[in-house]
């Protein structure tokens, strides 16, 4: 099985084989504003070894909006983005992170899960490469499709800085 690779300080995202890390496919990504960490309400990417725990949005549209990871009904346009100024966009599809590491990114104050961290679709007007999310993974919407089409639940995730 194939694994996923994070790298915060280039906004990359590798998906490499298991063994010797061949990279099968690569692409920019945008990690949080606030730069890495994994605490409760720190808006920062969290580090470390997860899974993806849950595959959510598969059938639905490409733009499709989601809230607490259920779907609105409504598909994404530069039209609704200023309708719904502070909306956090979570579009298309929804790959949901666990952490591994008791103490570092899983249980407690640190715990990924409850963070609601996932690898998601994005408006295709905001800039990849740039940390800009509020501690998930963005990606094109196009290429969040094709991963979540790549990878199952339980698929390992690296998160590195």
């Amino acid at each position: 099985m194939a694994y996923i690779e994070i790298d915060v300080a280039t906004q990359g995202l590798r998906l490499c084989e298991r063994e010797g890390g061949r990279v099968l496919w690569e692409t920019r990504v945008a990690t949080a504003k606030n730069g890495v960490g994994e605490r409760y309400g720190s808006y920062q990417t969290p580090r470390g070894l997860h899974i993806v725990r849950a595959k959510i949005g598969a059938g639905a549209p490409r733009g499709a909006v989601f809230v607490g990871r259920r779907p609105t009904g409504e598909i994404y346009s530069p039209a609704l983005r200023r309708l719904h100024p502070q909306r956090d966009w979570v579009l298309t599809r929804i790959l949901w992170l666990s952490g591994l590491t008791v103490g570092e990114n899983r249980l407690g104050e640190v715990d990924t899960m409850r963070r609601y961290i996932y690898i998601h679709g994005a408006p295709d007007e905001d800039p990849m490469g740039i940390p800009s999310s509020h501690g998930c993974i963005k990606m094109r919407n196009d290429e969040v499709m094709e991963l979540f089409e790549r990878v199952p639940p339980g698929t390992k995730v690296r998160v590195i800085a």
